[in-house]
């Protein structure tokens, strides 16, 4: 059962709570665990036993971190492949897909009965990814088709008791407002990730805060709130500092470590980690001039090393 669908505590203004996030998933089971994900997919890992052990071992190790902290956790399913496009290059069917849909959702619930407490809420998301890569735009899909294309998967995490999901690396407005309104179709919240290129832009070409704005209009602001993913800060800190309206209905970020634009991570055989401390530094610069942002994690390269550090830093501001 869902536990925080009817009211998400990470939107609730009284509360003033933080939120981190795991990683980048992909990055860590790949590069520091040597597990092979075909098309970039974890959700593979669920089939056997030795994969979901090392599933239990990555999120519990975020878990802990944000729970020793006080803070709370978002813990983001490992299904950002699982949809019927990806999934059929991995020959899974729509049964296939709702049952390891809701076997990923049935871990997360797992994992917080062991790690949540009264001071660090753990809400489950079920990660919707895009239909094509999360790199680039791709050939624009209309917003009935993204709307039809991902009921499946959101019904199936609603059905499983997922408290919200969460479309991490959209790339365009449609597919972005398919997304939120096939999650307003299934009565669950949702959240909206964006990624944008080195200038602040979508792949698509839009600005962010015009995305968000577009978003919000064709959805009647279905969106519980939006965030930025798989960008480093130095990519979209201008569009921040410009002070928009915008800026209010963004509640999260998972930054890459790297400063590396997209096309420079696709074609790099090394993972790039960055800098942990300076990572999590912009990550509280940013908290001062966005005034809703409480979600706070990593993407592609980063390691629970950055997200504690992003940790620390949130707790020094806190009692500093």
């Amino acid at each position: 059962m869902s536990r925080y669908r009817d009211h998400l505590p990470q939107t609730d203004p009284r509360s003033g709570g933080v939120f981190l996030t795991d990683g980048g998933i992909e990055t860590v089971l790949i590069f520091h665990e040597g597990a092979d994900l075909p098309c970039f997919a974890s959700f593979v890992l669920l089939e056997t036993d030795e994969g979901r052990e090392m599933l239990r071992r990555y999120f519990r190790r975020y878990a802990a971190l944000a729970a020793e902290r006080g803070l709370g956790f978002i813990l983001e399913s490992p299904t950002w492949r699982a949809s019927p496009d990806w999934g059929r290059k991995l020959g899974y069917d729509a049964h296939a897909l709702a049952r390891i849909n809701t076997a990923a959702i049935d871990m997360m619930h797992e994992i917080r009965n062991e790690h949540e407490t009264p001071q660090s809420r753990f809400v489950i998301s079920g990660c919707v990814g895009p239909r094509g890569d999360g790199y680039d735009a791709g050939d624009l899909t209309s917003v009935e088709q993204a709307r039809a294309y991902h009921a499946g998967q959101v019904g199936v995490f609603a059905a499983a008791g997922a408290d919200m999901v969460t479309g991490i690396t959209m790339t365009n407005v449609p597919e972005a407002t398919g997304l939120a309104l096939a999650a307003r179709d299934a009565a669950v919240p949702c959240a909206v990730s964006f990624t944008v290129e080195t200038d602040g832009r979508l792949p698509s070409g839009e600005e962010i805060g015009a995305a968000v704005d577009a978003v919000d209009a064709a959805t009647e602001a279905h969106p519980a709130y939006y965030m930025i993913n798989c960008a480093h800060p130095s990519h979209f800190e201008h569009a921040v500092l410009r002070g928009e309206a915008w800026l209010t209905r963004v509640r999260g970020i998972r930054a890459n470590a790297s400063a590396k634009s997209h096309a420079e991570l696709d074609d790099s055989e090394t993972l790039d980690e960055g800098d942990p401390e300076d990572l999590a530094g912009r990550l509280r610069a940013l908290r001062e001039v966005m005034p809703n942002l409480n979600v706070v994690g990593g993407c592609c390269g980063t390691d629970h090393r950055h997200v504690a550090a992003i940790g620390d830093a949130i707790v020094a501001d806190r009692t500093g």
